[in-house]
């Protein structure tokens, strides 16, 4: 049976029971989302007016030219960006506030903000190259839910284990779609062609990404977090229906195909709807209950942090 070539973006020769070309949707939603990430990180700059704000002790703020909108000196935030405070102010992730202040919101509110202009430049360019692909294949509604779910789901699995700093950025949302671009592309697996090179082009991009993540002061738990959540969503919201069912209206009955999609996705769907639920529901409120997740998990810091002899590994 003929296939469409969904790596190339084009079709090949079908017949009857061919797969109809789907539709191009226009990507607007992973745009205003590289917009809102933007404003935010300018938003927090004028809040932290570092002119106003340093004391000097870590050295003079840089690009002062920028007025208010000056970044704190390297010693103290080398990504140039804010202080730590002022991103607390505005919404950073840490367990003091949501689980004895009792500010949940946090749980979304960090993922828009960024320590520093690298941090920013380097998860927009993310977004872009991987949010547009998905979003014109999939829609925004679909994409638009991956990337929030994903972002509170790493937000939860960070705040889980961390409790000594605050955590910032849109990683957990990024690693979310990383993890459903994965589930669908095995959920969808007789669509695609040179399907083993794009599984493991896939896996290697995620390996890496997550290999990054064991340097000190980055946050692996939100990768995690996100990825898994990105991941069972991509089950539940990416798969296509089988071959020829979008034209079987133009077939003889004895020839049209009895179930949109093919048993395994089924499976796939349900055990997946079934263990998102799960996670995120016993996550969150493991995390109100203020439990450490370390209790239950002795060995999980080498996810985030692998100690050597150039650094070492702050376990809480």
């Amino acid at each position: 049976m003929p296939r469409r070539d969904l790596e190339g973006g084009g079709t090949k020769n079908t017949d009857s029971h061919g797969y109809d070309p789907e539709t191009k949707w226009t990507s607007w939603l992973v745009p205003m989302f590289v917009v809102a990430n933007v404003g935010v990180f300018i938003a927090s700059m004028y809040v932290n007016n570092c002119p106003r704000t340093n004391l000097g002790f870590q050295g003079d703020c840089v690009a002062r030219f920028l007025g208010r909108l000056s970044f704190q000196p390297l010693q103290e935030n080398p990504l140039f960006g804010p202080s730590s405070s002022t991103l607390t102010k505005m919404g950073a992730l840490k367990w003091d506030s949501v689980v004895k202040g009792h500010e949940g919101w946090r749980l979304v509110s960090c993922i828009w903000l960024h320590a520093g202009v690298i941090h920013l430049v380097a998860n927009m360019l993310s977004l872009v190259f991987i949010g547009i692909r998905l979003e014109q294949q999939f829609g925004f509604v679909k994409i638009g839910i991956i990337y929030l779910l994903s972002g509170f789901g790493g937000s939860v699995l960070s705040c889980l284990f961390i409790r000594n700093n605050i955590s910032v950025g849109a990683s957990g949302a990024l690693f979310g779609l990383l993890g459903a671009m994965l589930s669908e592309l095995i959920t969808n697996w007789t669509i695609y062609t040179n399907k083993v090179a794009a599984l493991l082009t896939l896996v290697v991009i995620i390996v890496i990404n997550l290999g990054i993540g064991i340097l000190p002061h980055v946050d692996n738990f939100a990768h995690i977090g996100g990825f898994m959540t990105g991941l069972l969503l991509g089950f539940i919201l990416l798969p296509r229906p089988q071959f020829g069912w979008v034209e079987q209206h133009h077939l003889p009955s004895a020839s049209r195909l009895k179930s949109k999609y093919k048993p395994y996705q089924y499976v796939l769907w349900i055990l997946s709807l079934v263990l998102l639920i799960l996670w995120l529901s016993i996550g969150t409120v493991m995390l109100f209950k203020g439990e450490n997740g370390y209790d239950h998990c002795h060995w999980c810091h080498y996810l985030t942090c692998v100690p050597t002899s150039k650094w070492k590994c702050n376990e809480s």
